[in-house]
């Protein structure tokens, strides 16, 4: 097995995260919803401006939380991209309703939000939108179809923390957001993830899900004298340790922001001799996007093309990778889900996708050995990167 020089992601610590999970430990508090978790949860609530925010254990119990409060029952119907990761559609899965798949824009590999009215049906309950790369969708269309529609909003902002569409957080367009903080996400606490809530008449009910079912929140604010069973719910907060590692990320995240699109940016530069050459495309962000620098893929030729630059650079220690299979696809997709309309953009971008290794901390040398290796592959020299970006990542290496 090849071992990787450069690995795809490096999950970062800022220096603060010992002192604060000792903190959780004095304080005799490790259960969720303690005080770090009530500093991860006001944060959240004053950088996207939702109305409550919900710190949970994984962007995935986001989703099935989200899926709970929007009451989705068996036979509804949900509207999502094939083109995400497998618990945007097994949150639906899991209520007995059914995931209809829509095809991705070939710009951003965003939703495509013309194919979204052509699949509603009696049934459709919901969309579920996905911030691809922390790059926005087209939500004033998304939202406009939803309104005229009856329609709830749960976006999927796993990649899209501290990236905005329009000039608003990404994650504030929607009844509701989902956001992860696994270890390849730009904040993390190893595992985690918060529902963010703007439509406030879900706040009440998410309070009772929280806590098992239960008006447990209630009875700490001394709003009854006991607290007994009320409704469906399940464990979902995460654990106070997990929170004061995630608080240390929360504090540094303009830095960590800063720092990742610096990486993701000298990619850029340095790629566009490639692009103009026909041998791959790079990302696109709109002039709407003020994205995050989460991840940078590259779309080659053909699925050939991909799986040998894949090996090219895997054998020289790089660990790149491909992204998500279209559920589509996948046994349980075509069990569980149906197409609506063409998925053929789907169908082609993911078999062409690559991403390159992006993590706070990766070096100007290390970077331009992703580059170097790749330029060989095509039979180029790479050309100089500019002095500007260089210089940058030469100040991060410093840090």
């Amino acid at each position: 097995m090849t071992l990787h020089r450069i690995p795809y992601n490096k999950p970062y610590v800022t220096g603060n995260e010992l002192g604060y999970i000792e903190a959780a430990i004095n304080a005799g508090h490790l259960s969720g919803n303690g005080a770090f978790t009530k500093k991860c949860q006001n944060w959240l609530e004053e950088t996207s401006g939702c109305r409550r925010a919900f710190l949970v254990h994984s962007g995935t119990a986001a989703l099935e939380l989200g899926a709970l409060l929007l009451n989705i029952q068996p036979g509804d119907e949900v509207i999502m991209p094939s083109f995400t990761f497998v618990t945007t559609a097994t949150a639906v899965v899991l209520r007995g309703a059914t995931p209809i798949f829509v095809d991705i824009r070939p710009d951003t590999l965003n939703i495509d939000e013309t194919a979204i009215e052509n699949a509603i049906t009696s049934r459709t309950r919901a969309i579920i939108p996905v911030h691809y790369a922390g790059i926005g969708c087209d939500m004033e269309t998304i939202r406009a179809i939803a309104d005229n529609h009856q329609l709830s909003v749960l976006e999927d902002a796993a990649h899209a923390i501290c990236a905005d569409h329009n000039g608003k957080p990404l994650g504030s367009f929607g009844n509701m957001a989902a956001l992860s903080f696994h270890e390849t996400k730009n904040l993390t606490c190893g595992e985690g993830g918060a529902l963010l809530i703007n439509d406030e008449s879900l706040i009440e009910r998410a309070e009772v899900l929280m806590e098992k079912g239960t008006d447990r929140t209630r009875f700490i604010l001394g709003l009854t004298d006991k607290y007994t069973w009320r409704d469906i719910g399940s464990s979902f907060f995460c654990s106070e340790i997990e929170a004061s590692f995630l608080w240390a990320q929360m504090e540094g995240a303009a830095d960590l922001t800063e720092r990742r699109l610096n990486n993701w940016q000298f990619y850029h530069d340095a790629l566009e001799t490639l692009e103009d050459l026909g041998c791959i495309r790079r990302p696109v962000v709109p002039a709407s996007s003020k994205h995050n620098g989460h991840l940078y893929y590259i779309l080659l030729q053909d699925e050939t093309t991909r799986n040998r630059l894949l090996d090219h650079l895997n054998k020289l220690g790089i660990n790149a990778v491909f992204h998500y299979i279209p559920l589509h696809s996948a046994p349980a997709g075509q069990k569980f889900g149906k197409v609506s309309g063409s998925i053929d953009v789907t169908n082609e971008v993911s078999s062409r996708l690559l991403r390159l290794p992006l993590w706070v901390g990766l070096t100007y040398e290390q970077q331009q050995e992703v580059l170097s290796a790749t330029f060989e592959f095509f039979g180029q020299t790479q050309s100089n990167v500019s002095a500007s970006n260089a210089a940058k990542l030469e100040v991060e290496r410093a840090r």
